[in-house]
């Protein structure tokens, strides 16, 4: 059983969302207790949405994995292009390494080593496949952050946890609210989109926070047409704060939109 404190935080967590989205938008949580093994999941966690930028920790992952087993070498241009895309995000690096070494295959070993069963691109876009044009859904990348944390290799995971704790202000929000004592983590995404939902901003975050990485946390928002990014990033960061007990309003950084 999760301990009172908590079930309580996850009462406080049902309250906001009700409050703060209503039947407005799509919010879904999943926060996993790696010691226990236990968790707790909030709202559709299986409904389709786009990933933004958190795709880029598959990509850091896979690329990593992939020059460990002798398939690929990373040039130090390439390393460095690794490190800007996970500390801010930078889209040119990830445009670079998606060009030298991703692609439908990667794509597939996301679904089929990392668990991101949901994954898949959105057709219609371009010609050819491109990381931004992914969908996936909360439990995806609750599936990635705990490959990271468990299956990758010591050097790799240790890589990936320094980069997700080191990153830049633009992604200083969403599991980042869960305040600098429990020495949090996180990749961010966020997007302007347009789909069957209408024109309507993401903000998605996965990440790990607690003692030895304990508590992963996977969050994605897609935000009613209504919203801005703004109203997206605080949503999001105030869930994460209610889960860990820290105040809310959290006080978090706002990307910049085109970020």
């Amino acid at each position: 059983m999760w301990s009172c404190t908590q079930q309580q935080r996850f009462s406080a967590v049902d309250a906001f969302v009700t409050h703060t989205v209503g039947g407005n938008g799509y919010l879904s949580v999943v926060f996993t207790d790696r010691q226990t093994g236990r968790t707790w999941r909030q709202g559709p966690t299986q409904h389709e949405g786009w990933t933004a930028s958190t795709i880029k920790l598959a990509i850091a992952t896979d690329l990593l994995e992939r020059q460990r087993a002798g398939q690929i070498t990373l040039t130090a241009a390439d390393c460095h292009d690794m490190a800007t895309m996970l500390n801010f995000s930078d889209e040119a690096a990830s445009d670079r390494l998606w060009a030298k070494f991703g692609g439908d295959d990667m794509l597939a070993r996301f679904r089929d080593r990392f668990g991101m069963t949901g994954l898949h691109f959105v057709p219609g876009f371009t010609a050819r496949t491109y990381w931004g044009f992914v969908k996936c859904t909360t439990d995806d990348l609750a599936a990635l952050a705990h490959y990271v944390l468990t299956r990758t290799d010591p050097a790799d995971r240790a890589y990936l946890v320094a980069a997700l704790r080191g990153v830049a202000p633009n992604q200083q929000w969403g599991v980042w609210a869960a305040g600098a004592a429990q020495q949090p983590g996180n990749k961010d995404g966020w997007s302007y989109e347009t789909d069957s939902y209408g024109k309507h901003w993401v903000t998605d975050t996965v990440g790990f926070a607690g003692p030895d990485e304990r508590y992963l946390v996977a969050v994605m928002y897609q935000v009613d047409p209504r919203g801005t990014l703004a109203d997206g990033v605080h949503t999001v960061s105030d869930v994460v704060a209610l889960l860990f007990g820290a105040p809310v309003p959290a006080r978090i950084t706002v990307p910049a939109p085109d970020g």
